[in-house]
């Protein structure tokens, strides 16, 4: 992978003034025209293989194999111990494990008691903002898409430097129609995405944004309602760093009260978006982005090779790809509400999801270990094991070590020499754990109840079933499914009439 992006990024240092440039060059957006099929057609492989095709090594679309020179190892030394010394054994993989937890659980409570401040701002008045293009993939959204013309209407950015670009299949004849009826009111241009490749998230942004004209991109959901001053705070961070590749803003719920899991979702996000986002960012690290609310430097995200099309964490694997490119990611503190999904087989296919990614995503950056060291230092590989590898590995692990944990305590009980490690353990992190979602949740607006908080064990539980879903679908060849969250079903989405 050093071969292939980092290589061509070695430039990167004599890129920064160029960048500072482009940033402050402006292009006036024209107004919106069909999209002709056959630039399309041209376009759409490049799309859909673009990545895989120039840099094999950084793409989902090359099949997925372990680290094993990574693993080989340590995989010896443990199975070497077991035979000579069970116990030992044993205790080294346990210990490992709790360092493992101890560092994800120290990270996230660091971040809740000594929260960082979003990434500065210059000032700029309106004929100093950038082009910006703001791009949407839709898919099976005619129900929501009045909702988010209205949400982006409101962005409070000169008319003149923005444009919109709806991604949408070429096949989905209803958004298609309901997108072009809002076209001429709301300067959208309307994009159908061929069927070339793979049916994701990721190739629709890569072909939306060789059209775009923007220097500045920024990315958003069907059922999103960004805050009105998110663009202009964007522009105006990335005027005040020529380094920085991206700014992620925070991310919450408008429907965060609906029920139980919902407001468990709300408590998830407000730690990832208000305390885990900006402390990787301070410290330099690589950031696994949101999936949408961001805002690209556009040379930075042609510089990474765009999203990978193969990936359905596409936004996580970026993140990744972005620093090893040799740039930086920020935040923004305006929010972005999004519609969370109210029944627990909505949420399980979501989550699936995004474990099968974030699973892929750890096997690709482990292709290239030391060009990840190289580019990010050690850092990024902290940033990497306790962001994607611990929320793959808590979801394959949680239940069984809460099993062994009370079998271990049950088993001491009776032999009246109960283990004080192991009965302070588990209670141990789940109480950190919660102490960072109740400061989060402060910081995010959001009064968390103490029934909710007491109760995250079990939510975290449900992650179990996810992640077996995630593997069954790897194992049986699709990586790629992309497993559609519906959206409008919200009683508070019905309610705003959208």
């Amino acid at each position: 992978m050093e071969d292939g992006i980092g290589a061509e990024a070695a430039g990167v240092a004599g890129m920064a003034e160029p960048a500072a440039r482009f940033v402050h060059r402006r292009v006036r957006p024209q107004a919106p025209r069909p999209f002709q099929k056959h630039d399309l057609d041209a376009l759409a492989h490049a799309a859909a293989f673009g990545l895989c095709e120039r840099h094999p090594q950084a793409s989902a679309g090359r099949p997925l194999r372990p680290p094993w020179p990574v693993l080989l190892g340590p995989a010896a030394f443990v199975s070497g111990t077991a035979l000579c010394a069970p116990g030992t054994s044993a205790a080294i993989l346990a210990a490992l494990f709790t360092v493992l937890v101890a560092a994800s659980l120290i990270l996230r409570l660091a971040a809740a008691l000594f929260p960082p401040a979003p990434n500065p701002r210059r000032e700029l008045d309106r004929a100093a903002l950038p082009a910006m293009s703001v791009i949407v993939a839709l898919h099976d959204e005619a129900a929501v898409i009045a909702g988010l013309a209205r949400s982006l209407a409101a962005l409070d950015y000169p008319r003149d430097r923005l444009e919109i670009v709806f991604a949408i299949e070429a096949d989905d004849e209803e958004t298609l129609d309901a997108a072009r009826a809002l076209a001429r009111k709301h300067a959208i241009r309307v994009l159908p995405v061929p069927g070339t490749g793979p049916r994701t998230k990721p190739k629709a942004l890569n072909l939306a944004l060789r059209v775009a004209r923007g220097e500045l991109v920024a990315i958003y959901d069907a059922e999103d309602a960004p805050a009105p001053d998110q663009l202009r705070a964007a522009a105006e961070a990335f005027a005040a760093d020529r380094r920085l590749a991206c700014v992620q803003a925070p991310l919450g719920w408008y429907n965060g009260e609906d029920n139980w899991l919902t407001r468990q979702f709300a408590l998830e996000y407000a730690v990832q978006f208000r305390a885990l986002v900006p402390i990787l960012s301070h410290l330099g690290w690589p950031v696994p982005l949101g999936g949408t609310s961001n805002v690209f430097r556009r040379i930075a995200l042609e510089a990474a090779g765009g999203w990978d099309p193969f990936n359905v964490t596409e936004d996580a694997d970026l993140g990744f790809r972005l620093v090893r490119a040799g740039w930086t990611i920020g935040w923004i503190a305006p929010a972005t509400l999004e519609e969370a999904p109210i029944s627990l087989g909505a949420w399980c296919a979501q989550r699936s999801r995004w474990l099968k990614g974030h699973l892929v995503s750890w096997l690709v950056q482990m292709r290239d270990p030391r060009g990840l060291a190289r580019a990010g230092g050690a850092g990024a590989h902290a940033a990497l094991h306790l962001t994607l590898g611990w929320n793959v590995l808590s979801a394959l692990l949680h239940l069984p070590c809460l099993g062994v944990s009370l079998a271990i305590l049950l088993a001491g009980l009776a032999a009246g020499t109960a283990p004080i490690l192991w009965m302070g353990l588990l209670p141990g992190a789940y109480l950190t754990a919660m102490l960072s979602a109740a400061l989060a949740a402060r910081r995010a607006g959001i009064a968390a109840r103490t029934a909710d908080l007491v109760t995250m064990p079990a939510y975290w539980l449900l992650q179990g079933p996810a992640m077996v879903r995630a593997l069954a679908e790897i194992a049986r060849g699709d990586p790629h499914l992309w497993a559609k969250t519906e959206h409008g079903l919200s009683p508070a989405r019905r309610a705003a009439g959208s």
